[in-house]
């Protein structure tokens, strides 16, 4: 067992870990770990994605299913088992390093309640404690939560310093987002330093003005007033998904390719028929963009604002 992080190291080390959370399913947890994580990894940042989810979907959106190094998240339960550092995928795309879920971890719930029945909700610490070693080489990491499975969510509330919240602006997506508040009061309970970076609007029509409105106002309904919201949404592109999924492709990915195959009416003339990427990559890349940039924006803006009182601590 390696070395115990202290609790400051530890609060150091998970500084920039944004847990991606809805009770809800489908409303983009994993599309945005995955493009966000990929987009910062290609403009320079090192990331670290960490998939929580049994389905392991990450591992379809960035291609790795069933490869050489796709555990099923067998690595992940033995760290929490054994209190152990993570050991992170290196490389699955550059800058880019990835914790992989899956199967095995059916087997963390009995573990976790056990040690619920020993130590109470300290017991959801543990994930922040193996993670904490590994996460200060990283500038950002983002957890993708499962749906419906409060155990793992609340692993990861337990871990993270910031949750970043999609939904959909129907009454499933709106409702998990409201489940997920009130774990969100328990989690800091153990976790104080817990804060919600955004919500971010998933999958809405462009021009849903009316509903987008009405989703704004029950976000902050369920979070007791005003809350953190990003400008930004992630419109609906059903083409763009499935090519995602189907080609282990992320957004920015899809957009390049989508740019260098052939015009349409070439094809048509040389007779050649090619399974053709659809040009709405460009819009929801672009999309992915822009919330990354308020997603840094955020990040930046709460560490200055802690800085003087750290200070002043200090002086103290």
């Amino acid at each position: 067992m390696a070395r115990r992080t202290s609790d400051r190291e530890r609060e150091f080390a998970l500084a920039r870990v944004i847990a991606i959370v809805n009770d809800k399913g489908g409303v983009g947890k994993t599309s945005i770990a995955a493009n966000l994580g990929g987009q910062f990894a290609g403009a320079g940042y090192r990331c670290l994605l960490v998939d929580l989810n049994r389905q392991a979907n990450l591992a379809d959106d960035l291609g790795y299913r069933g490869s050489e190094f796709d555990d099923e998240g067998a690595g992940l339960l033995g760290s929490i088992i054994a209190r152990t550092p993570l050991r992170p995928v290196q490389d699955v795309r550059p800058q880019l390093d990835v914790v992989c879920g899956g199967a095995r971890l059916e087997d963390l719930t009995p573990v976790m309640v056990s040690r619920l029945q020993n130590h109470g909700r300290e017991a959801f610490r543990v994930l922040g404690d193996v993670l904490a070693p590994v996460a200060r080489d990283y500038e950002v990491v983002f957890v993708d939560c499962p749906p419906e499975s409060t155990i793992l969510t609340d692993l990861a509330l337990g871990s993270a310093r910031w949750v970043l919240m999609p939904t959909k602006s129907d009454l499933g997506g709106l409702l998990g987002m409201t489940l997920v508040a009130e774990r969100f009061t328990l989690a800091r309970e153990i976790n104080a330093r817990l804060g919600l970076l955004g919500v971010v609007l998933f999958a809405t029509g462009s021009r849903a003005r009316a509903v987008q409105g009405e989703a704004l106002a029950a976000i902050d309904e369920a979070f007791g007033g005003s809350s953190p919201r990003f400008e930004t949404s992630i419109r609906h592109a059903e083409r763009t998904a499935q090519d995602a999924r189907r080609l282990g492709k992320l957004a920015h990915e899809l957009e390049v390719e989508a740019a260098a195959q052939p015009a349409w009416w070439e094809e048509l003339r040389t007779g050649t028929r090619t399974k053709r990427i659809s040009a709405t990559a460009a819009s929801v890349a672009g999309d992915y963009r822009a919330l990354g940039v308020e997603v840094l924006s955020a990040l930046q803006a709460a560490e200055e604002a802690e800085r003087p009182r750290t200070r002043r601590k200090a002086r103290a």
